[in-house]
C-alpha cells in the first residue's frame, strides 16, 4: 500500500507544476496565424482521444482498436488527465498518470499527453480544457465511447454534422437550429459527448465529421476492477483488463506505488476546513457565501476532526460529485480566480508523459506546429 508520504510528495510536486504552468501561461501571448495560407500536409491525420485510464480496460482498449482501425494512417494520441491526480469526479485515480501513459503505450498509443487538473474543476471547465486541448493539437479525430438508448443517435448525427448540442434541465438542444432534440437527462458517458460538442462550439473549433462514436462494450466494471485493486485480487477481473494493464498494475502494487483511489491528504483538507478564513474559503473553486459561511459556523461549535465531519458540511451542488470535488479544492488549496486564468491560455504548455519512439515524437510536434499554432508556446517532455 502506498504511503501517506507518497501522495504528498505527488501533490506537492504537482502544485509546483501547476504554479510554473499558471506564470508561464501569463507571460504567453497567442499568436495569430490568420493572414497566412495554410501550407499543404502531408501528415498522418491526428486522433486525440481523452480517458482517464484508471485503469485503461477492456472498454478503452476496444475504442482505441476501432479508431485505429477505422483510421489505420492516423497518429494516436492519448489525453490522460494529469495535475493532483484526481478525476472529475473529484476522486483520486488508482495510478499515477506516468504509469496510465505507460500502458496507454503500451496496448498501442503513439503519443500520451497530460490533460488538465480535473479534480479542481466544475465539468464545464475541465469539458473546456479538454476540447482546447483538441484544437491546441491539430486534432482531425476524436474517439468517444457512448451507450446506446433510443433518441441518442438523433444527438449523435447532429453532432456529426458539426453542430453543438447543448444540456439543458431535462432536454437537450441543438445550438444550431434551436430545436429540442431530446427530452430527458443523460447518464455521464453520453453527457460528455454533449458536453463537448458544446466546448467545441464555443472555441470555434469546426468538429463536424470528427468524431468517432464507439458503442460500449458490456462486461467491464469501474467498481469491481477499483474493489480488486484495493483487494490485490486482480485475477478476479483478468477479463475485464488487458494483459498489460494487469501486468503494470501488479508492479505497481508490489512496489507500493499503487492502488491511490482510496487515498488522499487527509491533514491538508481538515487544516484548511479548519484554518483558512472567510474570506480565503470565499476564494477557493466551488466556493461561495453559503459553504464558506457553513464551514467558518461549524467549525466555531468545534473543529473539525474528520473527513466525514467535513462532507457532512457541505451541501449537495448542481452535480453529484460536488462534495469529492470540495474536498479536492480543500486539498489543494486553488483559488477559483486562477483556474480561471489558466483555463485562458490552456493549453499554452503541451506536456508529453509518455511516447511510443523518437520518430513518432517528432511526428506528432510537427503536427501541432504544422502551418503555426496560435495555441501553443511548447511541448515538453515530462
Amino acid at each position: 500500500m502506498p504511503s501517506i508520504d507518497f501522495i504528498k510528495d505527488i501533490q506537492e510536486n504537482d502544485r509546483k507544476t501547476f504554479f510554473k504552468d499558471f506564470e508561464n501561461s501569463k507571460s504567453y501571448e497567442a499568436k495569430s496565424f490568420d493572414d497566412e495560407d495554410p501550407k499543404s500536409s502531408n501528415s498522418r491525420p491526428l486522433i486525440a482521444d481523452f480517458t482517464e485510464y484508471s485503469p485503461l480496460h477492456n472498454g478503452h482498449f476496444h475504442c482505441m482498436k476501432t479508431a485505429k482501425a477505422k483510421i489505420p494512417d492516423g497518429l494516436f494520441v492519448a489525453v490522460v488527465p494529469g495535475l493532483f491526480e484526481r478525476s472529475g469526479r473529484g476522486l483520486p485515480y488508482i495510478l499515477h498518470r506516468k504509469t496510465r501513459a505507460e500502458i496507454a503505450i503500451a496496448v498501442g498509443a503513439d503519443i500520451v499527453v497530460e490533460g488538465p487538473p480535473m479534480g479542481i474543476m466544475g465539468s464545464g471547465q475541465y469539458s473546456l480544457c479538454l476540447t482546447k486541448m483538441f484544437q491546441a493539437l491539430n486534432t482531425d479525430f476524436i474517439p468517444r465511447g457512448y451507450r446506446p438508448f433510443d433518441g441518442y443517435e438523433k444527438i449523435l448525427e447532429r453532432i456529426s454534422l458539426g453542430h453543438g448540442v447543448a444540456p439543458k434541465p431535462y432536454r437537450i438542444v441543438d445550438m444550431d437550429t434551436k430545436e429540442v432534440i431530446y427530452n430527458g437527462k443523460l447518464e455521464e458517458d453520453n453527457y460528455v459527448i454533449v458536453s463537448f460538442s458544446k466546448s467545441l462550439k464555443k472555441i470555434g473549433f469546426d468538429f463536424k465529421d470528427k468524431f468517432i462514436f464507439v458503442p460500449r462494450i458490456e462486461g467491464v466494471s469501474g467498481t469491481l476492477i477499483r474493489k480488486a485493486c484495493s483487494e490485490n485480487n486482480l485475477d478476479s477481473v483478468k477479463s475485464m483488463l488487458p494483459s498489460e494493464t494487469i501486468r503494470i498494475l501488479e508492479r505497481e502494487i508490489n512496489e507500493d506505488r499503487a492502488p491511490l483511489h482510496d487515498l488522499r491528504v487527509e491533514e491538508n483538507i481538515i487544516d484548511s476546513a479548519n484554518n483558512l478564513s472567510f474570506e480565503e474559503l470565499l476564494k477557493l473553486n466551488f466556493f461561495n457565501e453559503k459553504l464558506a459561511n457553513e464551514f467558518i459556523n461549524r467549525r466555531q461549535t468545534r473543529p473539525f476532526e474528520s473527513i466525514s465531519e467535513i462532507e457532512d458540511s457541505i451541501f449537495y451542488g448542481f452535480s453529484t460529485h460536488f462534495k469529492n470535488r470540495v474536498l479536492s479544492i480543500l486539498e489543494t488549496r486553488i483559488n477559483a480566480d486562477m483556474i480561471s486564468e489558466y483555463i485562458d491560455t490552456y493549453p499554452s504548455t503541451v506536456r508529453v508523459l509518455n511516447y511510443r519512439n523518437e520518430s513518432v515524437l517528432e511526428e506528432f510536434k510537427e503536427k501541432v506546429f504544422e502551418n503555426g499554432n496560435k495555441y501553443v508556446k511548447d511541448i515538453v517532455i515530462d
